[in-house]
């Protein structure tokens, strides 16, 4: 079986050491299409997206926790893991948690703890849970955990593990925002770290089974937890506690993301769908946990 879930979870967790500066920041939000906003009359001079784009007023989206440091250790390096040896073509990226210590400074350097925190066995497929544990000088910082759905190599009788599934929200949503993805958005964001060719040759696009390049799912993620922070928590990032979401769906650059946001008592429930499609769902069972 290529993955040995009790080898994989005894494996030593592996460290490194990352760096990131203010350009990497600003150029993480750019990524995500700050100075964009389309309900801003000037958005590119707006004071509250030059807090996401000037050096001087600048502050850290927590989402920028998924590549500061490139991501390191990262999903490609915990596919590495003993324990682990799998098809990356029968891979998935299902859904990220991210749980805030406290708000990541503009600049700075720590040290990245990455292991496989779980294994799951869904019957046609395994789940692996990829913990990233991040922690400078004055203690930790975030805590990332990526769910890899990797096809058919369930089946053989594990634990199922927890339903990521969550109720659907009740009512009429608090807030509906729509975001527009350039048409160059991915271009743009996977100068963030993520190279993969599926976000910007359409060749391997196709050999994918898509009909052009794909946004990154976790451009996505960071486009909707702006949305979110801009518009019910006052554009105050050092507000979110936590993020979670389930991939349900993939964006193409030129589409329009529309969030749909629900107040609850210390948390947004938030869905993601393309509006060109149908309102085709996004990202689901979503929820930031704020203070």
């Amino acid at each position: 079986m290529p993955i040995d879930a009790a080898q994989a979870l005894a494996a030593e967790p592996r460290s490194a050491g990352i760096g990131w500066t203010a350009k990497d920041v600003q150029l993480y939000h750019l990524g995500i299409g700050a100075g964009a906003d389309p309900d801003k009359d000037n958005p590119a001079t707006d004071p509250d997206e030059l807090r996401y784009t000037l050096e001087t007023r600048l502050h850290v989206l927590p989402s920028f926790a998924t590549v500061a440091g490139a991501g390191s250790p990262g999903v490609i390096g915990g596919l590495s893991m003993p324990g682990v040896d799998v098809d990356l073509a029968k891979v998935l990226h299902g859904g990220q948690s991210l749980t805030l210590h406290r708000p990541i400074p503009v600049a700075g350097t720590a040290t990245a703890t990455g292991r496989i925190a779980a294994v799951y066995d869904k019957g046609k497929a395994a789940v692996l849970v990829m913990r990233t544990e991040v922690a400078d000088a004055d203690g930790p910082l975030w805590t990332n955990d990526a769910q890899i759905f990797v096809r058919d190599e369930g089946g053989w009788g594990g634990d199922r593990g927890p339903s990521a599934r969550l109720d659907p929200p009740a009512g009429d949503p608090y807030r509906t925002v729509d975001r527009p993805v350039r048409a160059d958005q991915a271009l743009l964001y996977r100068l963030c770290g993520d190279y993969n060719p599926l976000h910007a040759d359409p060749e391997f696009a196709k050999l994918a089974g898509f009909d052009k390049p794909i946004l990154h799912g976790l451009c996505t993620y960071g486009i909707t937890l702006k949305a979110v922070v801009d518009t019910l928590l006052g554009g105050d990032v050092t507000r979110v506690r936590g993020y979670t979401a389930r991939f349900a769906g993939v964006v193409f650059p030129g589409e329009t993301l529309r969030v749909r946001m629900w107040r609850e008592e210390g948390r947004v429930r938030v869905t993601s769908g393309a509006v060109e499609r149908g309102d085709a769902p996004v990202l689901a069972d979503t929820t930031v946990q704020h203070s």
